[in-house]
């Protein structure tokens, strides 16, 4: 089993992204992150979903997800083809205890205060899953109240656009 991270390009239609995801559940295979947004393509929606499988089982899925009426492409990557990243976001109880040790702390974790209520902080981390993790294992010393991270955002290292790609089914 290996991550795999798949990125799908479809149009921006009503229940593509339900008739993408049957095709895991099917399956029974989890999705860990998906995440979907515009493409550099007007119309065409990107969806980022990472997955944990074998490499026969990747190729299968990706060849029943591009016979979906409305996607474009589908493509998959192992880790060290893409670049990628994901937010986090830790909302912790604010208290005057916090000053040297936090201050520290978010500057050796590469992090950023984005909120300062007087009940509470809200901190921004940018990185890799591990990363997010690291910081909120740490976090958890001053009490952390909230938790959320998003999907995977990622671009591939290859050289080759999607709109190449659109151009070639076109012909």
């Amino acid at each position: 089993m290996k991550e795999y991270t798949i990125t799908v390009f479809s149009e921006n239609d009503i229940g593509l992204l339900n008739e993408v995801t049957i095709v895991f559940s099917r399956r029974k295979i989890n999705i860990e992150s998906l995440t979907v947004s515009e493409s550099e393509v007007k119309g065409v929606s990107r969806y980022t979903i990472v997955v944990f499988m074998d490499e026969m089982k990747i190729e299968n899925v990706v060849r029943q997800i591009e016979k979906i009426i409305g996607v474009f492409k589908a493509f998959f990557f192992e880790a060290d083809e893409i670049v990628h990243q994901e937010v986090a976001l830790f909302k912790i109880a604010n208290s005057p205890d916090l000053n040297g040790n936090l201050e520290a702390l978010m500057r050796s974790q590469n992090a950023k205060i984005l909120t300062v209520h007087p009940d509470f902080l809200v901190i921004e981390k940018v990185g890799y899953k591990a990363e997010n993790q690291e910081l909120f294992n740490a976090l958890e010393q001053f009490g952390v109240l909230q938790f959320a991270r998003s999907g995977r955002v990622a671009v591939s290292c290859q050289q080759k656009e999607f709109t190449s790609y659109l151009k070639e089914l076109s012909n």
